[in-house]
């Protein structure tokens, strides 16, 4: 994956929002849906977490009992992972995850959760991670993506657009973000505003449709499962703003 100045970079991303990342992204979703639904894949197999970053899934899988491993791009988020408990003995290996070099493996479970997989910024990087995690999934293993289903009326113009994050009495977060179309891709800066001045946090993005990653995962030799348009696998409607897909490889 080639770093893109301005936010391209995951580990640049990474590193700079360490500190934070758990205040502003801890408490985003209950864990406990994800964890169940991710254990009733797993089974008994051990499991990698693409983009594992601070620990926020893989610690609660870990303890039920699965085994995790990791892939991130950033030291900083993943020195943040082994600090917690618990987190001190799972195998993460440095680096992006679009040729998923896993510390070990085979494994039962890939996943990735919170929009992550989009941090591959070029179609082509998308296709070899979807053919990388093909290769380290046991016969019947799961590829199980969390994302967003894009929603192109939130950008003005189909191209920019400000939003505010956070208002709180001594901090206001706000994202400013770019749309191009082109290359489906999405610059934004999430901007910390306090007494103590701003702090700027650059994220690039490259979504892919649903019917697109469902290509990705037919290119890999693996075929969709299920598809809900959430943790809870309520139906995924075409009003849904997001999915929970599950792409499986043959045999097992």
């Amino acid at each position: 994956m080639n770093p893109v100045a301005g936010g391209g970079d995951p580990a640049e991303y990474g590193d700079r929002i360490a500190d934070v990342y758990d205040d502003w992204h801890g408490e985003r979703d209950e864990v406990g849906p994800i964890v169940e639904f991710l254990a009733a894949w797993a089974g008994e197999r051990p499991a990698l977490e693409l983009g594992i970053g601070t620990g926020r899934i893989a610690l609660p899988l870990t303890a039920r009992g699965i085994r995790v491993d990791g892939i991130d791009a950033s030291a900083r988020m993943v020195t943040r992972l082994h600090a917690k408990a618990g987190g001190a003995g799972l195998a993460v290996g440095i680096g992006d995850f679009a040729e998923v070099r896993a510390p070990g493996g085979p494994y039962g479970l890939v996943y990735v959760v919170f929009n992550t997989f989009f941090a591959l910024l070029t179609q082509e990087d998308q296709v070899r991670c979807f053919k990388g995690v093909a290769a380290c999934l046991e016969p019947g293993g799961a590829f199980v993506l969390e994302a967003f289903v894009p929603d192109l009326a939130l950008y003005q113009h189909g191209q920019q657009r400000i939003r505010v994050d956070g208002f709180e009495e001594d901090a206001t977060r706000i994202s400013a973000g770019l749309h191009d179309r082109a290359s489906q891709r999405l610059r934004s800066r999430q901007l910390l505003l306090t007494a103590d001045g701003v702090q700027t946090y650059p994220v690039e993005l490259r979504y892919a449709w649903p019917s697109e990653l469902d290509l990705m995962a037919r290119l890999a030799g693996m075929t969709l499962a299920a598809r809900w348009e959430g943790w809870q696998q309520r139906p995924f409607t075409s009003a849904s703003p997001s999915h929970v897909s599950v792409w499986q490889t043959p045999g097992g």
